[in-house]
């Protein structure tokens, strides 16, 4: 693995102004180096340009000029430690020597950066290095479909050819569920209202929907999928597919059981059902296996992907089961989904993370943070719930009176986070889980810090 003072110097070395510090944590805001760039200019000309649907901007008044690893430093000079690498999507974090060396080889060998779905060294180079990372059963029998540049692109494929190689249109999908932003994957995602997609309880123990949780929930709410597609007056036909995350994350940080997920493999299989595993954010190495269905050893029949897989630029695929490859030439097409330069940041990260051992490094590195957030409990009757699997972790916070979800307070301790320079986002019911998605490059020592930095910001916010 890349010496960690390297990718520090690299940083310091971009402009003046101190860098982070030797364990990669930023010190005190200096000069950022990006004379004659007025921050404020900048977002307020957003504010007057941008739609309404703006997200992120809205929470994270900041304008980023330089960025490095866990690092992201403002025009006004100030850094912070980014926990939310671009939604999961910046598996080795800002600007990673591997990656940037990735691109600039493209750009300097002449190669097109436009091909269509044409065949290039590049996406050999590509393909190569993802089925070798694929579980193995999957990998010996597999197709890859090239998407438009976005996981929720790759979500609509995945919909598109299910229902293409069984004729059928019916799907599986669970509450809390998103996989997107597009009709289907709206319609596949919690909160919709389309009647082609039947609803099916996740399991959580917090919130359990039976009141029970733990193992006897999971049990339950296999036994409702089960006893669903086997009524004859159930009301639910024989569905095209069903799609899962295992682990929720927009949803509220909710890892599947594994126990759970091999039922769901059981029931889906039985009744020749495809499984389509949404491994947009929990893939390659974030949630402490290089897929997050490695933890149960479930093989889907397709696995949607996407963010990590492009080294932080836009690329999605799916990868599937040969015997579903039943598309017509042109049946699922798109301008965009042969990014050369993506393919090779991708090629890059995925090597990266593999040769590296990252996965194995964000299991125990999560385990450890996990523990620590769970100690806040004691001292923070406003901590409802803790949990999370290797570098995809979540803090519920709810009201200590009356066990509500606590929408204002979380939204309080983001903003609290931010002014201690740490940047977090949320999820969950009511949007009261803050959520932490730190590079798997992360060290012990920035661990430290950005578990301070949590810590003081819930004590600062629940003192208001």
């Amino acid at each position: 693995m890349e010496n960690r003072a390297t990718e520090t110097r690299h940083f310091a070395e971009r402009g003046p102004g101190p860098g982070p510090g030797p364990d990669g944590v930023s010190g005190p805001a200096g000069a950022s180096g990006s004379a004659g760039v007025s921050g404020e200019g900048i977002l307020r000309r957003q504010a007057q340009r941008e739609s309404a649907a703006r997200t992120y901007a809205r929470s994270l008044p900041i304008v980023p000029v330089r960025a490095r690893g866990l690092t992201i430093e403002g025009a006004d000079g100030r850094r912070y430690l980014d926990c939310l690498s671009g939604a999961g999507t910046l598996a080795l974090g800002h600007n990673h020597p591997v990656v940037l060396e990735a691109i600039r080889g493209v750009l300097d060998s002449g190669a097109p950066l436009h091909v269509l779905d044409l065949a290039t060294p590049v996406k050999d180079a590509f393909t190569t290095e993802l089925f070798a990372n694929l579980p193995a059963e999957l990998a010996a029998d597999a197709r890859i479909q090239f998407c438009g540049p976005a996981g929720t692109d790759a979500v609509e494929a995945a919909l598109t050819l299910v229902r293409t190689a069984t004729g059928r249109s019916g799907l599986l999908a669970f509450t809390g569920a998103y996989h997107g932003m597009t009709a289907g994957a709206l319609a596949a995602s919690g909160g919709a209202t389309d009647v082609r997609v039947t609803r099916l309880p996740y399991p959580q123990d917090h919130r359990c929907p039976f009141g029970v949780g733990g193992a006897e929930g999971a049990e339950l709410s296999a036994r409702w999928t089960r006893s669903l597609l086997d009524d004859p007056k159930s009301g639910v036909t024989a569905p095209a597919g069903m799609i899962v995350e295992p682990v929720q994350g927009e949803g509220g940080v909710h890892p599947a059981p594994d126990a759970w997920l091999r039922r769901m493999r059981e029931i889906t299989a039985e009744r020749g059902i495809p499984l389509i595993a949404d491994e947009v954010q929990t893939g390659v190495g974030r949630t402490g296996a290089f897929w997050g269905v490695d933890h149960a050893g479930v093989v889907p029949d397709v696995m949607v992907l996407s963010k990590a897989i492009g080294g932080s630029l836009p690329l999605a695929v799916i990868v599937y089961r040969a015997e579903l490859d039943q598309w017509a030439p042109g049946a699922h097409a798109g301008t965009f989904r042969g990014n050369q330069l993506a393919m090779a940041a991708g090629t890059a990260t995925l090597a990266f993370v593999r040769e590296n051992a990252l996965a194995e490094r964000a299991a125990t590195l999560g385990a450890h943070m996990l523990t620590a957030l769970r100690g806040l409990i004691p001292a923070h009757p406003c901590v409802a719930d803790v949990r999370g699997r290797g570098l995809m972790l979540g803090v519920e916070l709810a009201d200590p009176d009356t066990g509500e979800s606590a929408p204002a307070l979380a939204a309080a301790v983001r903003q609290a986070c931010l002014d201690r320079g740490l940047i977090v986002e949320l999820g969950g019911r009511h949007s009261s889980v803050v959520r932490l998605l730190p590079p798997l490059t992360l060290t012990d020592e920035q661990a430290a810090a950005v578990l301070d930095r949590l810590a003081d910001a819930i004590s600062a916010a629940t003192r208001r």
